[in-house]
């Protein structure tokens, strides 16, 4: 931000000693800023030696820029710099730009090393699990299992650690899922592999004890194998990840293409969309040939996919006709049948999510009772054989239903991190079942094993957390296909407490009470209402990688979170998840003014004061809100005020974002309609660093150096800042 501020200063005859001051203080303070950089960087090297040359060359590298950046904006005392024989940023402009991409190249080589470094303990941290997990399958007395389990606790706590951080890192939101959904089962197996392998250890000739604990270490080996799958990037034996097909992105694609014959009527053959429509209708087969699915459901799907069928016929015929004769009631009729296909399509679409989402909800309140897992607590400890076979049948049959839920949620899902999130769910129900089963027999076998109770006790706790998941997990599928969230990022992960703020170590999480949550209701359903606002604004946004439209969708997705928080759910669970999150909200609205001032770089000074002002006001009111996140309380009265005011200065901020979006909006719209609302210059979203010189020139090659690869480099890195 500081280097790109430099580069874009405006040459103008007249220098005002604020100016010389103001260009001293950026080139001061990225001089700084890379000290303190090079010394995490110079800490790393020490530790690790393998890599201690190759990243001291590159920290002496970064330093030198530093300092020369610092040399060259040495002007505050010049009266009249250009006449001076000091060498500054007036008189050598492309020093500048030399020592930028020289400091952004060795900055990033540092980051990319240090990644490097990251991966790599991952990679060990995962190595020492499995080995402890090998003796820890290979003991044969209590007193050495103890000590064995002891230590693979601290080395899983260890890899937590270190995966937790590296999944806040991750910018792919599948793999951020993936990555969510194996930390968890290694969460969970590790408490199933305490239980499994103590009651294994007490029972060692029970083949049923033994069956129950292979499961688990296998469950674990397949989780740490999926860890470092997506750390590394690669998967076993050079194969590639197949993504399953859902029916909601089928359809979304094909829809897409259709539409785009508005536009183009030969990007595409006919055979692709018969073939896209052909997969999607394969898809609907899970639904129409699924014993859950009802007679109504099965029926309206197959008459959707029938006139599906039809509709793509007739809009085939109007499509050739249209190539081959582009008149005025061939383009109307063509405009009909698209509009008439779509419009299938979302019915379709609507059908399958009714189907799935109706089963889902009538199993979920069927199940929620855990009937049978409370009458195979009670026949195991009974020692009743027969009875424990008939309700594993019946446990077989739900676990059966559910997995079928799953698969169907899933082709309605919406996004790709719920669609993971459904597979992982598909996966625990699948496995967890026969381990409940195998736990139920060996209590049978076994009534008066206390070690063999509560081993079926873990196991269940299990199935029922996974249900109870999946009753959030159905909230938020819903919301999806109602528009109340979009495929906008989502911040999955918080950082951890005491990591980034010293006042948090104190501090005690806590979760709102009943009472708390009905006091701050309405202002989170305003909360909503405004994150509902800002995510129709940004859809209305041709260019969605736009930097402001990604800013203002990664803070209506914060938002949300925090609403949900005022309802008791989501993945914020107590008032310091909250406070961290009002902190990277904050920390988003001032890289949203970043973006707001250097787009006003590009509009016409008649349009630019509304603009600047809007953009100050965020800055102030995000500083407002870290402030307040970031203050220390102790209390649960204190603690609810400031749960209250974070709520309430993050909805002014997004209600001023409903007011920036439109008039930015709208100062692109007349520029695209001719009326020269924006400068001539070069495109603001592409390169920050452009100046007005010829573009051919080296010097203009060398001013473009991607200043936003080192930003997400930065933003990756929280490596860095733990050190």
């Amino acid at each position: 931000s500081q280097i790109t501020t430099l580069i874009n200063h405006k040459d103008k005859p007249k220098r005002s000693d604020k100016t010389l001051q103001a260009i001293q203080r950026v080139g001061q303070a990225v001089n700084l800023a890379v000290g303190r950089f090079v010394t995490v960087g110079e800490a790393i090297a020490n530790e690790n030696h393998e890599l201690k040359e190759e990243m001291s060359v590159a920290c002496i590298e970064a330093r030198r820029a530093g300092e020369t950046i610092a040399q060259l904006t040495d002007v505050a005392s010049l009266d009249h710099p250009e006449s001076d024989s000091h060498i500054t940023i007036f008189t050598d402009k492309t020093g500048v730009v030399k020592a930028a991409r020289l400091l952004l190249s060795s900055v990033t080589k540092v980051l990319v090393l240090a990644d490097r470094i990251v991966i790599k303990q991952i990679i060990t941290s995962r190595n020492k699990v499995l080995a402890t997990m090998e003796q820890l399958e290979k003991v044969s007395s209590f007193q050495e299992f103890v000590q064995i389990f002891s230590q693979f606790g601290n080395e899983m706590v260890e890899f937590a650690h270190l995966t937790g951080d590296r999944q806040n890192d991750l910018k792919d939101e599948k793999k951020k899922a993936r990555m969510a959904a194996s930390r968890a089962v290694l969460e969970k197996c590790t408490m199933m592999l305490l239980t499994a392998s103590k009651t294994c250890l007490r029972h060692p000739d029970c083949e049923s004890a033994r069956i129950n604990k292979d499961g688990v270490f296998h469950r674990m080996r397949l989780a740490l194998e999926q860890v470092i799958e997506i750390v590394t990037d690669s998967r076993p034996n050079g194969e590639n990840e197949m993504a399953p097909i859902s029916i909601y992105s089928g359809i979304k694609e094909f829809k897409n293409k259709v539409e785009g014959l508005r536009e183009n009527l030969y990007f595409l053959s006919k055979d692709n969309l018969s073939t896209m429509l052909e997969v999607i209708l394969e898809h609907t087969e899970d639904f129409t040939d699924s014993a859950y699915t009802s007679h109504e459901h099965r029926e309206h799907i197959l008459e959707l996919s029938k006139q599906a069928k039809m509709e793509l016929e007739q809009l085939v015929s109007v499509w050739m006709q249209a190539q081959n004769q582009k008149t005025k009631d061939l383009m109307e009729d063509l405009e009909v049948a698209i509009l008439k296909t779509c419009q299938c399509m979302n019915e379709l679409k609507r059908e399958v999510h009714s189907a799935a989402t109706s089963l889902a909800a009538d199993l979920l309140k069927y199940h929620m009772d855990h009937m049978v897992l409370k009458a195979l607590k009670i026949t195991g400890v009974e020692g009743n054989l027969e009875a424990v076979a008939e309700y594993t049948c019946k446990l077989s049959e739900q676990k059966e239903q559910l997995v079928e839920m799953c698969r169907l949620l899933r082709h309605v899902s919406g996004t790709e991190p719920l669609e993971i999130t459904c597979i992982h769910a598909e996966d625990t129900f699948q496995v967890t079942g026969p381990q409940i089963i195998s736990a139920a027999e060996t209590l049978a076998l076994h009534p008066s094993s206390k070690i063999a109770k509560e081993n079926l006790e873990v196991f269940c706790e299990a199935w029922e957390s996974q249900l109870s998941d999946m009753s959030m997990l159905l909230r938020e599928i819903n919301d999806v296909f109602e528009g109340r969230r979009g495929e906008k990022r989502v911040y999955l992960s918080l950082p951890r407490p005491g990591k980034h703020n010293a006042n948090l170590k104190a501090l005690k999480p806590v979760k709102l009470d009943t009472e708390e949550q009905a006091k701050i209701a309405k202002l989170g359903l305003e909360l909503h209402l405004l994150t509902s606002d800002v995510d129709s604004e940004t859809e209305k946004w041709e260019d969605q990688e736009n930097e402001i439209v990604q800013h203002g969708q990664g803070m209506s997705s914060m938002a949300y979170s925090m609403y949900l928080f005022t309802r008791g759910e989501g993945l914020l669970k107590t008032t310091q998840d909250l406070f961290h999150q009002a902190e990277i909200f904050a920390t988003e609205g001032t890289k949203l003014a970043s973006a707001l001032h250097a787009f006003s770089n590009q509009v016409h000074d008649d349009d630019k004061p509304v603009l600047l002002l809007e953009a100050e006001k965020l800055i102030s009111m995000c500083k407002q809100l870290q402030i307040t996140a970031k203050a220390s309380v102790q209390g649960k009265s204190a603690t609810f005020t400031k749960v209250d005011a974070c709520i309430l200065k993050t909805r002014n901020v997004m209600t001023l974002l409903c007011q920036l979006l439109p008039l930015c909006w709208k100062l692109l719209r007349k520029d695209k309609a001719g009326n020269g609302c924006l400068k001539p210059a070069p495109p603001w979203r592409e390169d920050r660093i452009q100046t007005g010189r010829n573009a051919h020139t080296p010097e203009r090659r060398a001013e473009t150096f991607g200043i936003k690869s080192l930003e997400n480099h930065v933003t990756n890195m929280t490596f860095l800042e733990s050190k």
